[in-house]
């Protein structure tokens, strides 16, 4: 388990992180999101050990990481944003040292290898030198020297940046495997890629966090959209004493749409809205649960802090 408690970094009079509180159970995918400079890549600094925090704390299963940082990161790993990497070196050969930094033992060190290369599809690649290697390719190997010593908890920096579609996919495969061994941190501009691999999403803006939401919630309908060209009123009286449908009044949602606030389950609330309108003479083209996207979240989170 990962806890933040109060978590704050300052650079000189810079609020880059605001005491931020959040837990992260073993074995979820949780995606930081975040604008350029909201503090997601301090953060994962902090979390790492790589960076103290100017006030509040880390604790990894228990364990301060500020105080037992080397105790921490053996059973952590970690892929920056800026690749650790040394062009000059082969990928096996990289790959041998970053397992000896890691503490793996000599005999176990070539199978760490040979796994952490066929996870990621490093074979073709192995005994290349690194600066040959595509973008796409060194993401892989920063990737490879995170898994090398089979960390309880994986951080991960914009993970999928650089790959192709194929690649991403692989990626994608590989983040959900190792989740089954890892409680997986992963920061990324990309909305699909929480949306294909996350459980859970946390977003900053200006150094604190302000939504902390598992994705099914966040997609969860809030409205039904049922289309009719019966005005909105007409609607809501005929709906007054259907159960499921919220005391707020219908809305008109663009042409020959009518939104309706949900307080049940949408597909009930479906069948029952139907009926009602039906029994009402009121003719009706659709009835749907309104979607929301992380995109749209995301959005609406964001424009909050601006007009605030």
């Amino acid at each position: 388990m990962i806890k933040a408690e109060q978590l704050t970094r300052r650079y000189g009079e810079f609020l880059a992180v605001d005491r931020v509180d959040f837990t992260i159970q073993q074995g979820e995918i949780v995606g930081l999101l975040g604008h350029n400079g909201a503090g997601k890549t301090t953060i994962m600094k902090m979390l790492t050990g790589y960076l103290e925090p100017s006030a509040g704390k880390v604790l990894v299963d228990g364990v301060d990481v500020a105080e037992q940082p080397k105790l921490v990161q053996r059973s952590l790993g970690y892929l920056s944003e800026s690749l650790p990497l040394y062009p000059e070196m082969t990928v096996v050969d990289y790959l041998e040292y970053a397992a000896e930094l890691r503490g793996v033992r000599p005999g176990e060190q070539a199978n760490a290898v040979r796994d952490a290369v066929a996870a990621t599809e490093l074979d073709v690649k192995a005994f290349d030198p690194i600066y040959t290697l595509s973008r796409g390719y060194r993401q892989r190997v920063g990737v490879a020297q995170a898994i090398l010593h089979k960390p309880r908890f994986l951080v991960l920096d914009e993970p999928t940046n650089g790959l192709d579609p194929s690649q991403t996919q692989h990626m994608r495969d590989l983040i959900r495997r190792l989740a089954a061994q890892a409680t997986i941190i992963l920061s990324t501009h990309i909305m699909q890629e929480v949306n294909a691999i996350c459980d859970r999403a946390m977003i900053l803006r200006n150094g604190r966090l302000v939504l902390d939401e598992t994705l099914a919630n966040l997609k969860r309908s809030e409205r039904l959209l049922v289309g009719t060209d019966a005005d909105p009123d007409r609607v809501g009286a005929a709906l007054g004493n259907v159960a499921g449908i919220g005391a707020t009044a219908a809305q008109r949602a663009g042409e020959h749409r009518v939104a309706l606030p949900l307080s049940g389950d949408a597909e009930s609330t479906a069948a029952n809205v139907v009926a009602a309108l039906v029994a009402a003479n009121i003719r009706v083209f659709s009835v749907t649960p309104e979607q929301r996207d992380l995109e749209t979240v995301f959005r609406e989170v964001s424009e909050a802090g601006e007009a605030a």
